[in-house]
């Protein structure tokens, strides 16, 4: 018979991580900062442009809707609000009704379903990506990557004891595997590339022995043929060669690769100055307010803000793994461990791709680049994590000796 498990409830203020929290201001208003800086400068372009439309670089400058002075700026700052307001929130929901089987169930159920409806007809810049709502755009994967850390955390934290049976190995690759494929299928590669580094992440940190590790670099080697032959398009194919060697074809597949390093280069130091960057005003560099936010911030910014943005990201990824650690039960430890895996994996893909040393996948950097859905994704994530600390539970040794044979209470 498990003991009852004690709950003592935090005072609000004690539960929130303030240091994570006010780590995270810097980054956000630097995503804020850039999305304003470049709007302003196409608007001033446009508005002495003799043309109502102007080619630079191959690229439409003006008689665009994002000319619309500060339009994602505004977006970005309502999404913000509405993303504070869901961290705050989550941190009041009891962790223990998260982790219930019924409701990851109904959550996985709903994320793939959400994910088949992308195939219906309509799509946006000629990708399954998003449901266009009018107002507001929403992007399925988003929250399927927080669903699956929610479903690996619970089945880890229930079958670490056999970890070493490489049957619970294959049962947690399944769930991955579903999102992933769907995700692909979009095609959605950044998107997959992140499912994937979750599982492989929460697996290698869930005690794996070094047989089943190889075994399943082994799964992974064959797998990525199979996709290479049978589902990449010729475009991702492209990519990848172009990753080989960015400047064989600046003017075409290397495009972006190539501007997006130069804005990178010409930073310097200390950057160009607020306003004064000329890849993203000039749209040399595409897709400036989400996949290459890095390139354009740094652009501005130079090696110095670079630095000081990279140091952001350390305190809140350390931040989230003291969390972790901190947590009384296996399923605590595993969801922190997981969230900070996401974070740290769209850092790495993002900054690498930025530049030239990942291929161009498109993948957003966290709190930082345009777009609401990944943005109230995340704070979910971390009002979650805030929420463990609020509800504390009195450690008693019976009940995490139960916990970690695997005897665990719904």
């Amino acid at each position: 018979m498990i003991s009852t498990i004690s709950t003592s409830v935090t005072r609000p203020r004690e539960s929130i991580d303030w240091l994570l929290f006010f780590a995270l201001l810097p980054i956000i208003a630097a995503g804020l900062i850039t999305m304003y800086s470049f709007e302003r400068g196409q608007s001033a372009s446009c508005e002495s442009s003799v043309a109502s439309e102007t080619v630079i670089g191959g690229n439409i400058v003006c008689g665009k809707e994002t000319d619309s002075p500060n339009l994602l700026f505004r977006k970005q700052l309502i999404w913000l609000l509405l993303s504070l307001a869901a961290f705050f929130g989550a941190s009041f929901i009891d962790w223990r009704f998260v982790r219930r089987s019924g409701v990851l169930f109904g959550l996985f159920l709903l994320g793939c379903s959400l994910l088949l409806l992308l195939f219906l007809p309509g799509t946006t810049r000629g990708i399954h990506g998003w449901f266009n709502l009018g107002v507001l755009n929403l992007q399925p994967v988003e929250p399927a990557k927080l669903i699956l850390i929610l479903i690996l955390a619970k089945y880890f934290s229930r079958r670490h004891i056999e970890i070493a049976n490489m049957r619970h190995i294959l049962v947690s690759g399944s769930y991955a595997f579903v999102l992933f494929f769907l995700v692909l299928l979009q095609p959605d590669f950044g998107g997959a590339l992140v499912i994937a580094s979750v599982w492989f992440g929460m697996v290698m940190l869930s005690g794996i022995s070094k047989k089943h590790f190889f075994a399943m670099l082994l799964i992974g080697v064959l797998s990525t043929l199979f996709l290479w032959a049978y589902v990449f398009k010729d475009y991702q194919k492209q990519r990848l060669f172009t990753y080989l060697n960015p400047l064989s074809d600046v003017r075409g597949s290397g495009y972006n690769a190539y501007q997006s390093m130069v804005a990178v280069g010409s930073g310097k130091f200390l950057g160009k100055g607020v306003g004064y960057g000329t890849q993203s005003r000039l749209q040399f560099l595409p897709e400036y307010e989400t996949d290459f936010i890095f390139a354009a911030f740094a652009e501005e910014w130079g090696f110095v803000g670079v630095l000081l943005l990279l140091l952001c990201y350390g305190i809140v990824i350390w931040r989230v793994l003291l969390n972790a650690m901190h947590g009384l039960s296996n399923f605590e430890m595993l969801y922190g461990l997981g969230l900070a895996i996401l974070i740290m994996s769209h850092v790495v893909i993002h900054v690498g791709m930025n530049i030239g040393l990942l291929p161009v996948t498109g993948i957003t950097l966290p709190f930082m680049s345009y777009g609401g859905t990944h943005l109230f994704t995340l704070f979910i994530g971390l009002g979650i994590l805030m929420g463990m600390r609020r509800y504390k539970r009195t450690a008693h040794k019976d009940v995490i000796q139960n916990e970690f044979l695997g005897i665990v209470a719904e």
